[in-house]
This record gives C-alpha cells, structure tokens and sequence, in this order.
C-alpha cells in the first residue's frame, strides 16, 4: 500500500486541531439531527426531511458531510444540493475534492484517506467515482462555490451540552479515527479520550467512515461521560437485515417515532441511531440508471444497497469503559 497515493493520503487543507473545536457554539436546540454520507441518495434526503419535520421545538438539522456521491445524473446532484443546502450543512472530502481538488498541490484522489485494510481496487474506483462526479458538479451553476463555502466542522449545544459535529475525526475531516475498526483498539481509544479535552467537548458526532458505532468513554471526573456518535451512512443500509440509512439524533426529549434502532440516555439527553427508512425499490432503480453494472460504484457499492451489511447493534453501540491513559 502506498500511503501518499491519491486516496489514501490527507491533503494539509483538510486538517485542523481539537482545540479549534473549543469556542463557543453557534447554535442551541432541543432536538439535533446529524446527518452524514447521503451519498446522493434522493430517496434518503426525502425521507430525512419527513422525519425532521415531524420534530417539535427548537430543532437543527446539520448533514455533515459526503452528501454528494453516487449522484452523477445533473437532476440527482441539484435535488440533492438544494435539499442539503435549506439546512445547515458542513463539507465531507466529497465536496472538498469537487469545490477545491488539489488546493495544496496535492493529488488526494477521491481525498477518502483510506485506511490499510481497503483494498486498493476499492481506492481506485473510488478515485474514478469522484473524477466523473465532478465533472457533473461543474455543469451546475454555482455548486462548487457553495460547497467551497461549507465550513468543515460546526458546535452546537444540545440542553447545556457540548457537540462537535466533524466528518472525520478531530484532527481532520477526512480522519478515521472514530472509526468501528479504529475505536476497538486502546491505544486509539485513549487518543479519542485526549481529543474531548483538547476539545472541551461532551460529544462528536461524525460519519466518513460508512460504519455506526456509538463509542462511550469514561467520566475521568466529568459531568458528562464522553461519546463518539459514529452515523454510519444515512444513505446506504448500516445493519443486518435492513436496507435503510442511520441518522444521529442528539434531543432533550425522547424519539416518538418506530425508526429508534439503538441509543441510550445520559445528563438528560436522548442519544439515538434513527433509521432513514427511504423507498429502497426506488433507491435502487435510481442508482442502477446512474451507475449500471459494470460502472465502478456498481461493483464497490451494489452488494451493501441490495443486500445490506452483517453488522449488528451490538458491533455498533459500545458503551463500555475505554481504558484510562497510561
């Protein structure tokens, strides 16, 4: 594996430092949904907005990040970014890489930074997938500019507590450190320990790495004992026998709804994974028109949209003490 290589690598302009995230929040809800790698799923945006609108009280809606993918067809892409856009939204490496390729003279390729266990077939489609998105992105008047102008991260409060919404990680928006994979080894667990101080954060909620894990870690004197909330994909099915996304949804009050998958309550707040339960017949006759077998996201992605993934609810909410530093 060849770490600098378009795909695998992280370009300086997508990094910054934890402490960056320790300022004041733009906003305060009562009710905060996180949604990220829509992957152009119009069926999942629609269905996203139904669920948003049937929330009570100060509410937020942030899609942080990857909500361009698999929309190459112009008429996806604009449905996709005028939907995204009437809310608040933050830049994946998706819109990075169609807004500003190569910024710091760096190839990053599809700018994924993907991790050693992805193959590099996987990385080179996805490089190919990103080329011929932005060559779509380009015929829309206007939509680099504004994806340009997405800020990478946002703080928000959710009754009095601290939230960091990030694609990535904490260092940058392309990190894989919150990661399932990452997030089950100590040593990465006491790096994310060290990221909520630098941070001075009670939660990060982020996406990227396609996978859900709600990661708990301990108080260590703390009011508030600190979690990962890791979406996986709000666009593509996340857990064994469902084709339907996830959203994060951080509230005061509890989810009315059936689409609660799995969550917990913690310092009067309702942490929840919310299934994005879209029209899959057609989600997946639009995918197979835009990327028809053959097509480079036919052959990474088909298998997850038709048949969905084996991880279970226990693979993604972990809530067990991570060790403490050494």
């Amino acid at each position: 594996m060849n770490a600098s290589a378009p795909g695998r690598s992280c370009p300086l302009h997508y990094r910054y430092r934890p402490r960056d995230l320790a300022q004041r929040a733009g906003a305060n809800c009562e009710v905060l949904y996180v949604v990220g790698g829509l992957y152009g799923n119009v069926q999942a945006l629609q269905r996203v907005v139904g669920l948003f609108e049937a929330e009570h009280g100060d509410k937020r809606l942030v899609f942080n990040g990857d909500f361009h993918w698999f929309d190459v067809a112009a008429d996806s892409f604009m449905r996709i970014q005028r939907g995204v856009l009437a809310f608040d939204a933050t830049r994946g490496n998706v819109e990075t890489e169609l807004a500003m390729p190569s910024a710091d003279g760096h190839d990053a390729g599809c700018g994924c930074a993907y991790p050693d266990w992805v193959g590099d077939a996987v990385v080179e489609r996805s490089n190919r997938i990103v080329a011929r998105l932005r060559e779509t992105a380009r015929t829309v008047p206007g939509a680099c500019r504004e994806l340009a102008a997405l800020p990478m991260w946002q703080r928000i409060d959710v009754g009095g507590h601290r939230v960091a919404i990030v694609h990535g990680d904490a260092q940058s928006l392309a990190g894989w450190g919150f990661a399932q994979e990452t997030l089950h080894r100590p040593d990465e667990q006491r790096r994310a320990l060290q990221w909520f101080d630098e941070a001075q954060v009670d939660l990060f909620a982020s996406s990227h790495t396609c996978s859900p894990v709600f990661q708990g870690f301990p108080a260590r004197g703390r009011a508030f004992a600190p979690l990962v909330l890791n979406n996986g994909a709000a666009g593509m099915p996340n857990l064994a026998g469902a084709r339907e996304g996830l959203l994060t949804r951080i509230a005061t009050r509890p989810f009315a709804g059936p689409q609660r998958r799995f969550g917990l309550q913690r310092g009067g707040l309702h942490i929840d994974a919310i299934a994005i339960d879209y029209d899959d017949a057609a989600w997946q006759r639009s995918f197979l028109a835009q990327w028809p077998p053959g097509s480079d996201a036919h052959a990474s992605y088909w298998s997850r949209i038709s048949a969905g993934t084996d991880h279970t609810i226990d693979d993604a909410l972990r809530l067990e003490a991570a060790p403490s530093a050494a």
